[in-house]
């Protein structure tokens, strides 16, 4: 557990989302996953399961300064699209282009290679307002 009792998730993925990382979950599922102050932003693996084959992602800009809640980009598969909404404020420091050519990543990696964006977290505290594993999990099934 981190220092707010949140569960670690101690899954091993050296391209995306690494094992010492907090990880949270949004309520637009996506995945937030912290080291230090850099988060990596991607969709969640129920998303990936749920969208149907991504089939185009908008990526944001890198050194674009955004509030938690801010669109940064959109995700479109073969059932529907969705806005990315950055779970925290903070400035993109780096962009996946491997989605561009390849969007359908997503589907096979969220949680490695298929990740959106890293941000420079403006404020940690954010996260407090964010699910761990066990509580999106329990969204989820509702």
């Amino acid at each position: 557990m981190d220092s707010s009792g949140r569960p670690l998730n101690r899954k091993h993925n050296c391209l995306g989302f690494r094992s010492q990382d907090m990880q949270y979950e949004t309520s637009g599922h996506l995945r937030l996953a912290i080291d230090h102050t850099i988060g990596t932003i991607g969709v969640s693996v129920y998303a990936a399961k749920n969208l149907g084959d991504v089939v185009f992602v908008e990526l944001p800009t890198v050194d674009l300064v955004v509030s938690a809640g801010d669109s940064i980009g959109a995700v479109e598969s073969v059932k529907s699209a969705s806005d990315i909404m950055t779970p925290v404020s903070g400035k993109i420091i780096e962009a996946n282009d491997a989605l561009q050519e390849k969007p359908a990543i997503i589907n096979k990696g969220p949680e490695s290679e298929g990740w959106i964006a890293r941000i420079e977290l403006k404020d940690t505290k954010e996260t407090e307002e964010l699910m761990n594993d066990i509580e999106y999990g329990q969204f989820t099934a509702e």
